[in-house]
């Protein structure tokens, strides 16, 4: 098949492409980096023709287009699949929405669940020489989006990292519907933050020394666990291995570190195993070619089955609050959805089922309040309205920056003085009244 002569039958202008939406169509837009841009705007520039229009995508980068049209919430539905502070302000403008869910399903959803999609776009790397375009670091669900879409379009940029795989890392050019040359903008940069802060550091530090010679790891997004990677790089550790659902610069600073080398892993040996990334250009520069890093599905990534079978697995997250039931939010506040579930329940139980597996969830044990007081992320119950994301009998250990607590194994009354033992002093004796309240505290002389 001569692959550059189909390229040039599908190859078309965005405005072009877009016509293939319809009112009421069901549109999607790939994911993280991946989200179009060219495509993106043409689409907008057509809405006054067009009603009801669902999109899903997710973990946006940048603001699309389709957000900035007049009368927004009259036109379009957002429908996300992890929530970030875009789609926190499309949710505010009542046209935005989450859809929960465990990562790790979100290709079988694609492929038995969720029905039809009429148009794909997003954007991905140039076609190879065999004809494929690959998904840049946004393998995720992208095959599946694929194979259940009427129409498919991609957006060629040229600075998207071509990230190798085995399998569904790419789509295959007599798969496209439609080609479009995008303005070739660089990739969405992301940042680590600003500085660690002392809490971060002291957090980080408890976790770091949990972590053995040949340790397999999965870092959330956030400042706690950047400051484990750094802390990582840091440290005298050895042949690491890396399965994580999302790649993020840590790990590229710990590979530079000469920390990892994936030798010790039981699966992927040698391979740095991930389900998409976003960072600063270090990353999608590391990323690109690199035989190391390999690029899959998250149906492959974060599956438990998968998990459990990589020894000494440490997997570390973030969370909003826990109870003194030991149930974990790490999306919402109250009713106000913030991030979202993602894959950290699937971590949770994939590193408990690994020979010599752990999961930390993380957190600075209080947060301030909109007017400047101080309240404790250990609270007797979970906000009125605020999800779930960890169930109790999941959640393996607990870190804040006053130490870390086992919660396997504890009865209702140990896990409460486990997590009590770790909250800010200022707000340990009322933790305790609540739990004696709530008949889960035995009196005790570690009172």
């Amino acid at each position: 098949m001569d692959y550059a002569a189909l390229y040039q039958q599908k190859l078309t202008t965005a405005d072009e492409a877009v016509k293939a939406v319809k009112s009421g169509d069901w549109v999607d837009y790939g994911w993280c980096t991946g989200t179009p841009i060219a495509l993106d705007k043409a689409l907008a520039a057509r809405m006054d023709e067009l009603t009801d229009v669902n999109f899903r995508g997710g973990v946006l980068m940048w603001t699309p287009a389709v957000f900035q049209i007049p009368d927004v919430a009259s036109k379009i539905t957002w429908n996300s699949w992890h929530m970030g502070g875009i789609e926190r302000k499309a949710c505010t403008a009542g046209f935005g929405f989450y859809g929960a869910l465990r990562y790790s399903e979100l290709p079988r959803w694609y492929r038995e669940n969720v029905g039809r999609v009429n148009v794909a776009m997003f954007q991905v790397a140039p076609m190879d020489e065999h004809g494929y375009f690959s998904f840049g670091p946004n393998a995720s669900h992208l095959r599946a989006v694929c194979e259940v879409s009427d129409v498919v379009i991609v957006e060629v940029n040229k600075n998207m990292p071509r990230c190798l795989g085995g399998f569904e890392d790419a789509v295959h050019i007599s798969q496209v519907d439609m080609i479009v040359e995008g303005e070739n903008p660089a990739m969405g940069q992301l940042g680590a933050g600003g500085a660690p802060t002392d809490v971060d550091r002291a957090v980080a530090k408890l976790i770091v020394e949990e972590i053995p010679n040949g340790a397999c790891l999965q870092l959330g997004i956030g400042g706690m666990p950047n400051t484990v990677g750094s802390m990582i790089a840091d440290s005298d550790l050895k042949d690491l291995g890396v399965h994580t659902e999302m790649y993020v610069d840590a790990f590229v600073d710990i590979t530079a570190a000469g920390k990892i080398n994936g030798s010790k892993k039981t699966i992927d040996k040698g391979r740095q195993v991930f389900a998409f990334g976003a960072g600063t250009q270090k990353l999608y520069d590391f990323v690109n070619n690199n035989p190391e890093c390999m690029s899959a599905p998250v149906s492959y990534t974060n599956d438990a089955r998968t998990i459990a079978q990589l020894d000494n697995f440490i997997s570390i997250n973030n969370a909003v609050d826990i109870d003194l039931f030991g149930q974990v939010n790490a999306e919402t506040s109250g009713v106000k959805q913030i991030s979202g579930a993602g894959g950290q329940l699937d971590f949770v139980l994939g590193a408990y089922l690994s020979k010599g597996g752990k999961s930390f969830i993380c957190c600075s044990s209080t947060f301030k309040n909109k007017d400047g007081s101080i309240a404790s992320r250990i609270r007797p119950t979970l906000e009125h309205g605020s999800v779930v994301t960890d169930a109790r009998p999941c959640v393996h250990w607990f870190v804040t920056e006053y130490g870390k607590v086992c919660l396997k194994g504890l009865s209702s009354w140990q896990r409460a003085e486990a997590l009590i033992s770790v909250a800010h002093p200022d707000f340990r004796e009322q933790l305790i009244a609540d739990a004696d309240k709530m008949h889960i505290w035995k009196r005790s002389n570690k009172r």
